[in-house]
C-alpha cells in the first residue's frame, strides 16, 4: 500500500448549534485520486475547509504523513503542501490572470517592487503546460466563467502542493478543458501527489478516480476501490436509496414549431445559427468551451445584439432588443452561473422567486405582499424546494435548491420557451433528477425547451435532438436515436 498522505478520522463541525459535519473520515494515498462523494449538504465542502484551515474543527484527528496536525489558517495548510481549488470562484476582476495566480506571493524586483516580467512569464509557462488557452496578461473581468475556473485550477497547481483538493473543478468548463485537466491530474499522480476530487459528475469519478469515500448528512458512509462498485451502487450510497433511471424522459415532441431561429449572427461570437425547437421538445445544444453555445441564448434573450437573423415564436416573428422584450414574449433564461446572474444571494427565497414578476406583483407601485407570499409558497411546493422558511437568505440553501428557486422564478411567469444553460451545474444526483422531472413536465405541457449542457451523458439522456456547435457555427443536428458520445465529440472538434 502506498504511503498515506492524509489520514482523517471523526472530524466534526457545527455552525450555530447545527451539525454540518458529524463524522468526517478519509484516507488519501500518495499517487492516487480519491473521490469524495455526497449530495449537496453532505458535508464535503466543510470537511475540505477544515483540512485547509478555513474552519476550525470541533473534534476529530488529522494526520499528515502519520503526524497529528492542526492547520489554523490556509497559509499554514499551504506551507504544509496542501492546496485547494474551491467550488466558489473568487477572482479579483480588475487584476490580470498572472496577478491572480500569484496573489500574495509575487516575485520581487531588484528594488523591492513586483517583478511583473517574471510573474507573467511564469504564469504563461504554467498555463501553456496545462494547455489552457488563456493569456497571462488578460484581465480577469474579461474572461468567461469557464476561463476563470481554469485560472483557479492553475492557481492551485502553481503551489506545487503534495495534496490537492479539487471541489467541482469542471463545473464551469467544457469537455476539451476537462480532458486537459484530467491529463494534468494524471501527471500529478505519476509524481506521487494525492488528489481529493469532488464532483457531482459521476462519469468523471469513474474515469479518473482510484478510490472513493461517501458522505451523507454530514457523516461517513463507506469507502473503497471504485473498481469494486458500479454507478447504481454509488448513487444509492450518495442519496440513501435506489433512484432507478437516472434520466427522466417522459415528454413527446410535436411537429408544431415553438421557437424558430434563422441566420442568427453576432460577429466574433456566432455565425448563421439556425434551428427549430418544437412544442413538447427538448432540444439539446452541445459544444466545447468557446463554441458559441451561450452566445446563442444571449442573442435570443436580448443580452447581445445580433447583426443578422430572425426569431419566430409560435410561428410569428418577434423583435427582442432587451431582456424585458424577451420576457414579455414568453421567453425564460436560466443562466449558467446561478450565483452571479441567477440569484440575489443576500436576499430571501421569496424575493428571489418573485424577482422576475415584480411588475405583476406591484401594480400601482405598491408591492402586493400577500400575492408575493402566495406566489413564493406555490413555487416552493411545486418544485419541492427545501427551505426552513421563504424569508431565509437564498444563500443558505443547497445548490440543488438554489437552482430550483431560479426555475421557480421563471415558472412564475408561465413561459412558453425555457432557455436552460447548464441547468444542473453543481447539483447532486438527487436534485438533478428533480430538475429533469421539472423540465420534462414543462415539455409535456406543450412548452418548448432548449438546453445547453457540457455533460455528454446528460445532453444525450434528456434531449430529443442535439444541435452541435463548433467555433460559433452549427456543425450538425443529431436525432436522439443516432446520438452517442463519439458522434458529438467528432462534430464538436
Amino acid at each position: 500500500m502506498s504511503e498515506l498522505l492524509l489520514d482523517v478520522d471523526g472530524l466534526q463541525k457545527s455552525f450555530n448549534g447545527v451539525a454540518a459535519l458529524r463524522n468526517g473520515r478519509l484516507q488519501l494515498q500518495a499517487g492516487s485520486v480519491h473521490a469524495l462523494c455526497g449530495g449537496n449538504g453532505a458535508g464535503k465542502s466543510t470537511f475540505l475547509k477544515i483540512l485547509m484551515g478555513i474552519h476550525n474543527r470541533d473534534g476529530g484527528t488529522i494526520r499528515r504523513r502519520g503526524t497529528d496536525v492542526v492547520y489554523s489558517t490556509p497559509a499554514a495548510a499551504l506551507a504544509a503542501g496542501i492546496a485547494i481549488i474551491e467550488q466558489e470562484l473568487s477572482p479579483v476582476p480588475h487584476m490580470t490572470v498572472a496577478e491572480n495566480i500569484y496573489l500574495g506571493r509575487e516575485p520581487s524586483a531588484r528594488f523591492g517592487g513586483i517583478d511583473f516580467k517574471t510573474m507573467n512569464r511564469n504564469a504563461q509557462g504554467l498555463l501553456d503546460r496545462l494547455e489552457f488557452d488563456i493569456r497571462a496578461n488578460q484581465f480577469m473581468m474579461n474572461l468567461s466563467v469557464a476561463q476563470v475556473q481554469l485560472v483557479e485550477i492553475a492557481k492551485a497547481l502553481s503551489h506545487d502542493a503534495e495534496v490537492i483538493f479539487m471541489d467541482e473543478p469542471t463545473s464551469a468548463i467544457g469537455e476539451k478543458e476537462a480532458q486537459q485537466l484530467f491529463a494534468a491530474i494524471g501527471r500529478l499522480k505519476a509524481e506521487g501527489k494525492g488528489i481529493v476530487y469532488v464532483s457531482h459528475r459521476l462519469s468523471e469519478i469513474f474515469q479518473i478516480a482510484d478510490s472513493y469515500t461517501v458522505f451523507r448528512d454530514g457523516a461517513y458512509v463507506d469507502s473503497g476501490r471504485l473498481a469494486d462498485i458500479d454507478r447504481p451502487r454509488l448513487i444509492e450510497m450518495i442519496v440513501g436509496r435506489a433512484l432507478g433511471e437516472e434520466y427522466i424522459k417522459t415528454n413527446a415532441p410535436t411537429s408544431v414549431p415553438g421557437l424558430e431561429v434563422a441566420g442568427l449572427t453576432a460577429p466574433g461570437k456566432i455565425e448563421n445559427v439556425s434551428f427549430t425547437a418544437h412544442k413538447g421538445e427538448i432540444l439539446g445544444i452541445y459544444g466545447l468551451m468557446g463554441s458559441g453555445r451561450t452566445e446563442i441564448f444571449n442573442c435570443i434573450f436580448g443580452l447581445d445584439a445580433p447583426s443578422a437573423g430572425t426569431i419566430r415564436l409560435d410561428g410569428a416573428p418577434i423583435t427582442v432588443k432587451k431582456p424585458a422584450d424577451a420576457m414579455a414574449q414568453g421567453l425564460a433564461f436560466v443562466t449558467e452561473d446561478r450565483k452571479q446572474t441567477g440569484l440575489n444571494l443576500i436576499d430571501s427565497v421569496r424575493n428571489n422567486v418573485c424577482l422576475a414578476s415584480l411588475p405583476e406583483l406591484s401594480p400601482r407601485f405598491n408591492m402586493d405582499r400577500a400575492g408575493e407570499a402566495a406566489a413564493s409558497r406555490e413555487m416552493i411546493e411545486r418544485f419541492r424546494i427545501k427551505a426552513a422558511r421563504d424569508t431565509m437568505p437564498v444563500s443558505g440553501l443547497s445548490g440543488g435548491n438554489q437552482q430550483k428557486v431560479v426555475l421557480g422564478k421563471w415558472f412564475l411567469r408561465n413561459p412558453k420557451v425555457l432557455l436552460l444553460d447548464e441547468p444542473t451545474r453543481g447539483v447532486d444526483v438527487g436534485a438533478k433528477r428533480e430538475i429533469y422531472r421539472i423540465i420534462c413536465e414543462f415539455a409535456e405541457s406543450g412548452g418548448t425547451v432548449v438546453m445547453i449542457s457540457s455533460e455528454i451523458d446528460e445532453v444525450i439522456g434528456m434531449s430529443d435532438r442535439i444541435l452541435v456547435m463548433r467555433q460559433g457555427r452549427p456543425a450538425g443536428i443529431c436525432p436522439r436515436e443516432e446520438a452517442d458520445a463519439q458522434t458529438l465529440v467528432h462534430l464538436s472538434t
